[in-house]
């Protein structure tokens, strides 16, 4: 039986992002085989922080996403530990690199892809990344983290420098709470609320909104349970199936296309496994479009309102 998660938050706020950014420095400090690339977005991925103590380890490849994954994985095979960071709408334009120059030959080459989400903002959808988990899940061999606060993604960037394999960290623009650090291993879910009516199941800064959800629920008299996932690959099949049989009505909740995601990957373990509902929420079919984070989030059914809104309907 899983334990529940003591979440306690520390009253302060930053992003994914700029944890990442702090993360690599943190981590660069205590091996000095880690490097850093980064295909002309330092300022906004956060790599400068690595690059500001460790200038010599740190490589700028130019708007070149292609040639720094193939720089990275050359630099593997010399026992170096490559970090290579870019938005992660551009996982796209690298993506044969990142299959046959990485995940193929199972290189030690980590990706730290930023500004994933609807939530980037007034960048609008041509650079909001939805559909990036998909992505990342169907390649063999990838370890994929959603870190949910800073320090969950330091843990995150801490556990990709241990493995020996590609990895993938998906970070965020908008900010966050942050919350003391908790208990952390890789491919294990959290119980952040215990419930017996149903589950939700979510990942990354959806954890804050999912929270907020969870309370209006019990507003209207239903006890639901909170799971969040830092790791998505390898996933928590044990605990989701715990859960789903607990509760008998499962939803999952993510900043990503409801394809290929975390409802995805949730409903793989469940199918054939039990009887219950199963809905997710997330991105329909849709791309993101320019805006305020919040806006996006009550346009696309993220907002903390619309999701208590979806699971209450669902739950009749």
């Amino acid at each position: 039986m899983s334990k529940l998660v003591n979440l306690v938050p520390t009253g302060e706020k930053d992003s994914t992002r700029v944890a990442y950014g702090k993360a690599l420095a943190r981590v660069g400090a205590e091996n000095e085989k880690i490097v850093v690339l980064d295909a002309d977005l330092a300022q906004a991925t956060m790599t400068k922080e690595f690059k500001a103590v460790f200038p010599e380890r740190f490589y700028d490849c130019g708007i070149a996403e292609a040639n720094m994954v193939d720089m990275a994985a050359g630099m593997s095979t010399m026992g170096l530990i490559p970090f290579c960071s870019t938005f992660a709408v551009f996982a796209g334009r690298c993506y044969d690199q990142i299959r046959n120059g990485v995940c193929y030959p199972h290189f030690n080459v980590k990706f730290g892809f930023s500004h994933a989400g609807v939530t980037l903002g007034e960048d609008g959808g041509s650079h909001q990344a939805i559909e990036d988990l998909a992505l990342m899940r169907v390649l063999p061999g990838m370890t994929i983290f959603v870190p949910s606060d800073a320090n969950e993604t330091y843990q995150c960037v801490k556990a990709a420098s241990e493995i020996d394999g590609p990895v993938f960290i998906r970070t965020a623009r908008l900010p966050s709470p942050i919350y003391e650090e908790r208990p952390f291993e890789v491919g294990k879910g959290q119980i952040i609320r215990d419930g017996k009516d149903c589950v939700i199941y979510t990942c990354g800064i959806m954890l804050e909104h999912t929270l907020k959800a969870v309370d209006l629920l019990k507003e209207k008299g239903i006890d639901a349970a909170l799971v969040s996932f830092h790791t998505i690959k390898p996933l928590d099949e044990e605990l989701v199936l715990e859960y789903a049989a607990k509760t008998g009505h499962v939803f999952t909740v993510e900043e990503h296309s409801t394809i290929g995601g975390l409802g995805d990957a949730c409903a793989a373990v469940l199918c054939g496994k039990g009887a219950f509902t199963f809905e997710k929420i997330g991105i329909e079919d849709r791309f993101g479009q320019s805006g305020k984070p919040a806006a996006l989030l009550e346009e696309y059914g993220l907002s903390a309102g619309k999701i208590a809104e979806r699971i209450a309907a669902g739950m009749k």
